[in-house]
């Protein structure tokens, strides 16, 4: 039983850190391992990590395989319209690699040894699979983002509702820029077409934005942004400076960077490259990931996916348990 209603959202790529994750748990919420970008190898490195600072319960999340019909010609269009980029950072755009994100093995993995709980996100597994984590007492939670995704994921012990103002990757089973609807709707919504617990997640940011999704019948709220500046993120440097950047002023949806749809700070390549970017996923996160990489070690945010939310002004750098306790000091 948690202490406290809320859950730290997994962020993929390295920001949610063994360190960051048992932080929250030690502090009485819920923390979350993102699996996503990872091998088998390294998230099963990770989990032991995280064991090891910590007996409390946490999570792992994965990314499902990617399902998108890819236009290898619009990926090829798009590296060539990144070789300026490239040039001037030094590097080469990359090349697509394998789409399933090694899931097989990170399933048979997780099966051996599971956390408390498995979320998964881009997707929802068979019944065969959310049995099995199910037999083996793991809590499974699928990520949603409308009742129809919702009532999709009937076999799932609870939901992670995604309103549209949460940052980073929209969890849609599509890879569609379709409206998402903010959370404190989406939360109704799906408490009305499905059973399972609700977690909310989308811009949630204080203590009074937890109380009211309490409030809406939420049994927690999820708070990715609200962690990226903590001291146990592995956010970049240049990532967290730029929170609290008053030249950043607002957010946007953008698949420029991955091929899916991601909620970041409105930077020079967010607004240059968005409208030109397909919806392939993960093929056009190969291709950036150098340029990205070679912006971050520049301190260079014009080129770094800034993943936030529409609350990240009110990221404070604080560590971790400070930030659960000030998140759970109304509920």
């Amino acid at each position: 039983m948690l202490e406290h209603p809320v859950v730290q959202a997994p962020m993929a790529g390295g920001t949610s850190t063994p360190e960051l994750v048992a932080a929250v748990a030690r502090a009485g919420a819920l923390g979350f391992l993102g699996a996503g970008y990872k091998t088998a190898a390294a998230t099963r490195a990770e989990i032991e990590r995280t064991r090891g600072l910590t007996g409390e319960p946490f999570g792992v999340n994965l990314f499902m395989p990617s399902r998108d019909g890819i236009d290898d010609a619009a990926v090829a269009a798009y590296r060539d319209r990144l070789l300026p980029e490239a040039e001037r950072l030094g590097v080469e755009p990359g090349t697509p690699r394998a789409r399933d994100d090694d899931w097989d093995a990170k399933v048979a993995d997780l099966l051996a040894d599971p956390p408390a709980y498995v979320s998964f996100t881009f997707g929802f597994p068979s019944d065969d699979v959310v049995r099995a984590f199910q037999r083996r007492g793991a809590v499974v939670i699928a990520t949603v983002t409308s009742a129809d995704e919702a009532r999709q994921a009937a076999s799932a012990d609870a939901l992670c509702v995604q309103g549209a103002e949460a940052g980073a990757h929209r969890g849609s089973f599509a890879n569609t820029l379709g409206d998402v609807p903010p959370v404190r709707d989406l939360v109704r919504a799906v408490r009305h077409a499905a059973r399972q617990p609700v977690i909310a997640a989308g811009g949630l940011a204080t203590a009074a934005h937890v109380a009211e999704a309490l409030a809406l019948g939420a049994v927690a709220a999820q708070c990715g942004t609200a962690f990226l500046r903590c001291p146990e993120s592995g956010a970049s440097t240049v990532h967290k400076a730029a929170l609290a950047d008053p030249r950043f002023t607002r957010t946007a949806m953008t698949r420029a960077f991955s091929g899916r749809p991601a909620r970041g700070l409105v930077n020079r390549f967010l607004a240059e490259h968005s409208g030109e970017a397909p919806a392939a996923y993960p093929d056009v996160h190969y291709v950036t990931s150098p340029l990205r990489k070679a912006g971050a070690a520049r301190g260079d945010a014009d080129v770094v996916n800034l993943w936030a939310g529409e609350s990240f002004r009110l990221a404070s750098d604080a560590p971790a348990e400070q930030v659960v306790a000030a998140l759970a000091a109304d509920a």
